[in-house]
């Protein structure tokens, strides 16, 4: 019996009651979770980040309560109203290489889909920028980090603590950024901190075909991953398009589905952004807003959502609840 199986009251009957009443089908109450990485083991910096054996349950958790379908189905059933009541997705965002080397696997052996998006800029050796300050923040000897030259303040790390500290703080100061010059303080960053970053963190071509010829969906999530409402209008397109021409050459087959970075509606993509995406051909996208589609369906702004609890039932609750969210749009 698994952790999550056994934490926590409640019946599985019950439950999957009360997710019928909240997804009734029809073009009501998809589920989509989102993921970025399930981790080989549990990483100290990150001690809530999904590992191998949550994951595991998680995924028996899902399908014993939900309706698991592909993404681009549940886009095509939610337009003619034909989704399935208590109807799910899984994604997963950004392309990390743990997707097909330690969740790939979990998902076979569920027989569960998935639909992974990709920012193709980072394929082969590249590194997000925040991963880099992770990493560097994870790395640089004792005592702390003086960033003061770059107006990024100082930064203790003598303890994980300490580390866990400095992470988001220099990660606040830099997020929103132009994307040149954030990319430039993160290089200047790393070499303050004198140490040696990974270049395996993101998936690799081999790995990347490992996933589709598993049967699994893949997505564009543009080329570098910037905040698309920061950019200008052309360059907001041309990171999208090339996304999708790229990883359409990779994979050798069409990529009709799209993820904003970031994804909140209004603040990291606006209304001219679900035109342009709508325009170049994709069938839907997914933001990172909570919630569930009510009243007017827009697949091209489907929400997403994933519960962070670490017991069975609180886990059920609170996709029950997000069902009870009425998603923002743009």
């Amino acid at each position: 019996m698994s952790q999550y199986e056994m934490n926590g009251g409640g019946s599985p009957l019950l439950e999957k009651g009360l997710l019928r009443v909240l997804s009734p089908g029809g073009r009501r109450g998809l589920s989509i979770l989102i993921y970025h990485r399930v981790l080989p083991q549990k990483d100290p910096l990150f001690p809530g980040e999904v590992d191998r054996e949550e994951f595991d349950q998680q995924l028996a958790l899902l399908k014993s309560r939900f309706t698991i379908l592909p993404l681009l189905d549940a886009v095509r059933r939610a337009r003619s109203g034909d989704l399935p009541p208590r109807a799910a997705c899984i994604t997963f965002d950004d392309g990390y290489a743990d997707n097909a080397e330690v969740a790939l696997p979990l998902l076979l052996k569920h027989g569960l889909h998935a639909t992974f998006f990709i920012a193709t800029g980072f394929l082969n050796g590249g590194r997000m920028w925040n991963d880099s300050v992770i990493e560097l923040a994870r790395r640089a000897p004792g005592g702390g980090l003086d960033a003061s030259s770059l107006g990024l303040g100082k930064h203790a790390l003598g303890s994980i603590a300490e580390r866990q500290s400095a992470i988001p703080a220099l990660i606040g100061q830099l997020k929103y950024l132009p994307m040149e010059e954030r990319l430039a303080q993160v290089n200047r960053l790393a070499d303050l901190a004198r140490c040696e970053l990974p270049s395996d963190l993101m998936m690799n071509t081999a790995q990347l075909h490992k996933l589709r010829d598993a049967g699994m969906g893949l997505g564009a999530h543009t080329v570098n991953h910037p905040i698309l409402a920061r950019l200008p209008a052309a360059q907001a397109r041309q990171e999208i398009a090339a996304g999708k021409t790229a990883l359409e050459d990779l994979l050798g087959q069409p990529v009709p589905l799209f993820a904003y970075p970031n994804g909140k509606p209004g603040e990291d993509y606006l209304a001219e952004h679900v035109s342009m995406v709508r325009e170049l051909g994709f069938e839907g996208a997914v933001s990172t807003a909570w919630g569930a589609s009510k009243g007017r369906q827009d697949v091209y702004q489907l929400p997403r959502f994933t519960p962070w609890d670490r017991s069975r039932l609180r886990f059920v609750l609170r996709l029950a609840r997000n069902l009870t969210v009425s998603a923002q749009l743009v």
